[in-house]
């Protein structure tokens, strides 16, 4: 499927649309100029395509463990003439260390899969790019550690239910909880978060106003 967006890029996707999630990590992620940026579980590349728009001085690198997401990724860049600023790289999260260099990069983002293997949602009728079974919050948060130089800014969008989960893993792994946004329905219900978190940060969290979607 092709999409055209109102910013003149085009995405083809095909089991990763594009959702208001990745939309609202584009718009919260904060980049400093010229920032290296790193998207774990970048799918057929729509968030770089995204920060790529928002910030033209940035260059960001895809990791993509699906085969034919990543195929679509790679065309992505060719349509939207990104070759030199956006790079996709088939492999997997879990092994990050043996696809890229430690503290390389200024920022990493991710719009990881949402739901814990056994969270009660039947296997079958969950996406993996929707559960944890390839990429779990550990294993994420470890590799934007590693990824991240000191000061380094990760930004990833998570079901609300999940905070205290992401909150405790962030921590864990160096990477300091800094900036909070929830996001909620018109009807009032809270269903996301946005984080940031610095690689050894300080303690202190700021928590933004509600976002309304």
């Amino acid at each position: 499927m092709i999409e055209r967006l109102d910013n003149g890029m085009t995405l083809r996707h095909g089991a990763f649309p594009l959702g208001t999630d990745t939309m609202l990590l584009a718009q919260f992620a904060a980049l400093p100029a010229r920032a290296r940026v790193a998207d774990l579980g970048a799918g057929c590349g729509t968030l770089g395509v995204l920060l790529c728009k928002n910030a033209p001085d940035c260059a960001v690198t895809g990791v993509e463990l699906d085969a034919a997401a990543h195929v679509l990724a790679l065309e992505n860049i060719r349509e939207n003439g990104l070759e030199g600023r956006l790079t996709a790289l088939h492999g997997d999260v879990r092994q990050i260390r043996a696809l890229l260099p430690a503290a390389e990069f200024d920022c990493v983002v991710s719009n990881p899969p949402y739901f814990p293997v056994g969270s009660g949602r039947p296997a079958a009728r969950v996406p993996a790019a929707r559960d944890e079974r390839t990429l779990p919050l550990e294993a994420l948060c470890a590799a934007a550690a590693w990824l991240l130089r000191h000061g380094g800014r990760f930004f990833l969008v998570h079901r609300a239910e999940r905070l205290c989960d992401l909150l405790c893993t962030l921590r864990a792994s160096g990477l300091e909880p800094k900036r909070l946004r929830l996001v909620r329905s018109t009807s009032g219900k809270t269903r996301l978060v946005l984080l940031e978190a610095r690689r050894g940060g300080r303690p202190g969290l700021t928590v933004e106003p509600d976002q309304l979607v």
